[in-house]
């Protein structure tokens, strides 16, 4: 099986994101980067169903240079091929995104453009950043695959995709022919943890590096401006200890919160 993960190049999830005094970007001069939590799975899930059904993992990002780190991270993890769709350090919405990594899919499928060279392409049900919940989906309607999103549990059985999603009450099960498109949720599998040497080797890896063309869809997202939430300051407040502070709070679920009638 050859198996597809696509993944994001994020901000820390755990940083204080600090923007541009004009709104425009965030401030990067003190700022890491990583792989959205959700994407990391997806990896981790690719690897997992190459090492269970054999094949070829493979590793891909849109975004700048930069973003070769992310890559390497997962090749760290053990997977065997890595992809960076090349841009400046613009944002592309998630229309212009879908249609580059779908163009780029059809053009590793050889000379007709037809089909898909993956089995399986897995991606994050959502990034940490922008949280679009979009590009899996695009890219399956691009390639004409099914899709199943916000998945915690996936099984391959005789080029069947097996997926449960859960929601309220219980769990929905997809069964859906190969190839096909799967967005993961956080918590599907645990990502392992890349070893130093697997790091360094990963850094000799070579990295497959293409052009992609937002064609018609360049342009189609602006960006207007970026606001950050405004910081909590309130401090915590005692309502009191044990029993005796059981009126106090009826009385702030009732008159604050107003979730009391």
């Amino acid at each position: 099986m050859n198996v597809l993960a696509c993944v994001k190049r994020v901000p820390d999830t755990g940083a204080k994101i600090v923007l541009t005094d004009d709104g425009q970007a965030i401030d990067t001069s003190n700022l890491g980067f990583t792989m959205s939590p959700h994407e990391e799975c997806a990896v981790e899930e690719a690897i997992q169903v190459v090492e269970d059904h054999g094949g070829t993992a493979t590793v891909m990002t849109l975004g700048p240079d930069a973003a070769t780190e992310q890559l390497r991270t997962g090749l760290a993890m053990t997977a065997d091929e890595a992809t960076l769709l090349e841009t400046d350090d613009g944002e592309w919405g998630p229309r212009a995104t879908a249609s580059a990594i779908a163009d780029a899919i059809r053009a590793a499928a050889g000379d007709d453009g037809d089909g898909s060279p993956f089995d399986l392409l897995l991606f994050g049900n959502e990034s940490a950043d922008a949280a679009n919940y979009q590009v899996g989906a695009r890219v399956a309607t691009e390639l004409g695959l099914p899709c199943v999103a916000g998945i915690k549990t996936l099984d391959i059985e005789d080029g069947t995709a097996i997926a449960k999603r859960e929601i309220a009450g219980g769990d929905e099960v997809y069964e859906v022919d190969l190839p096909a498109v799967v967005t993961v949720k956080e918590g599907i599998n645990e990502p392992r943890y890349a070893s130093m040497r697997a790091k360094m080797q990963a850094r000799n890896t070579e990295v497959d590096r293409r052009d992609p063309d937002p064609g018609e869809h360049a342009g189609t997202l602006e960006l207007v401006r970026l606001e950050a939430p405004a910081d909590d300051d309130s401090e915590a407040e005692l309502l009191g200890e044990g029993a005796d502070a059981a009126p106090r709070i009826v009385e702030v679920l009732r008159d604050d919160v107003e979730v009391l009638g």
